[in-house]
């Protein structure tokens, strides 16, 4: 049997003109993927209650498709109709290629199987969702994705989008001719925004453990503007989280030379950092200050390595 994402990229593949939305509306729900309106040119639904009004009821759409013959077309997202979607945005100097491109290098979101490109210059990457498990939609707007899953729904081709009297259209930009995946949307989201949780527990090393691997990933992903702001960032995290000064020199150390930094700029950054979190506390004993000042070559870690 034809998974959801699968049929979607089946279906919209073959979409040329906006005057095929309805038709598009039609064959969507045919395969079992629950399609509703939302206004001429625009993302609002037009149903009562918005995406909770999804449909696979052909004379229900019909219906809405005669009622307003321009409408849009859109999807709801998560388990409703088994797809998922990484959202990329380009609004002003967020750039979410950028971050969608770093997630692509260490293989979050390579299991893509339909690429569409929006009217803003942005793109949808559609996923099967994860059997039997929720995946709430949820922002990264610093990173410039949006990730929508339960409790959400995109607008699809061939709809269009009028913007300060510009209107563009939604369009198929590619297909994976070969399987697609699961995307794991929590791993996604700690690597584009990572959280250290503190561990007050007892048998909570491991988990730990797993935290700064992904904050250390994250902090050799940056790219040139972003790299000693992001090493910062990491570095308030770590102390924030009683972490030791020297510590956290040594897990974010290597990450922020593949990133491209030099060795006195990692350690003045971290340096700040704990001086801006724990103004009062190690950050200005006389063994510490020894430390931030230590000459010990900085050992790049090895190389996320890229896909072919």
């Amino acid at each position: 049997m034809m998974s959801a994402v699968d049929a979607v990229a089946r279906v919209l593949s073959r979409t040329t003109g906006p005057e095929e939305v309805s038709v598009v509306a039609r064959e969507l729900a045919a395969a079992g993927v629950p399609v509703f309106p939302c206004v001429r040119g625009g993302k609002r639904p037009l149903t009562e209650h918005g995406f909770h009004d999804a449909t696979t009821d052909l004379e229900q759409i019909a219906a809405s498709w005669r009622q307003h013959p321009a409408a849009n077309l859109a999807i709801a997202t998560g388990t409703v109709s088994g797809l998922v979607v990484v959202d990329v945005d380009v609004h002003g100097p967020v750039d979410g290629y950028r971050a969608f491109e770093r997630a692509h290098r260490v293989g979050l979101v390579s299991g893509w199987q339909l690429l569409v490109a929006t009217p803003s210059g942005g793109m949808h990457a559609y996923y099967p969702a994860a059997a039997g498990v929720e995946q709430r939609s949820w922002q990264a707007a610093h990173a410039g994705i949006d990730f929508r899953g339960d409790g959400g729904y995109i607008v699809i081709p061939p709809s269009t989008v009028t913007t300060n009297g510009s209107t563009g259209q939604y369009r198929v930009r590619r297909v994976n001719p070969g399987a697609s995946s699961v995307l794991d949307s929590d791993r996604l989201r700690e690597f584009l925004d990572p959280r250290l949780i503190p561990s007050r527990r007892p048998g909570r090393a491991l988990e730990r453990s797993a935290d700064v691997s992904r904050l250390s990933a994250w902090v050799a992903a940056r790219s040139e503007g972003e790299r000693n702001r992001g090493l910062f960032w990491a570095a308030c995290r770590l102390a924030e989280n009683n972490r030791p000064a020297p510590e956290a020199l040594d897990v974010l150390a290597a990450a922020a030379s593949q990133a491209g930094l030099g060795e006195r700029e990692i350690t003045a950054t971290v340096r700040s950092a704990y001086r801006t979190v724990q103004p009062r506390s190690q950050t200005s004993s006389p063994a510490t200050d020894g430390w931030f000042r230590r000459e010990a070559p900085v050992r790049p870690s090895t190389s996320i390595r890229g896909l072919s």
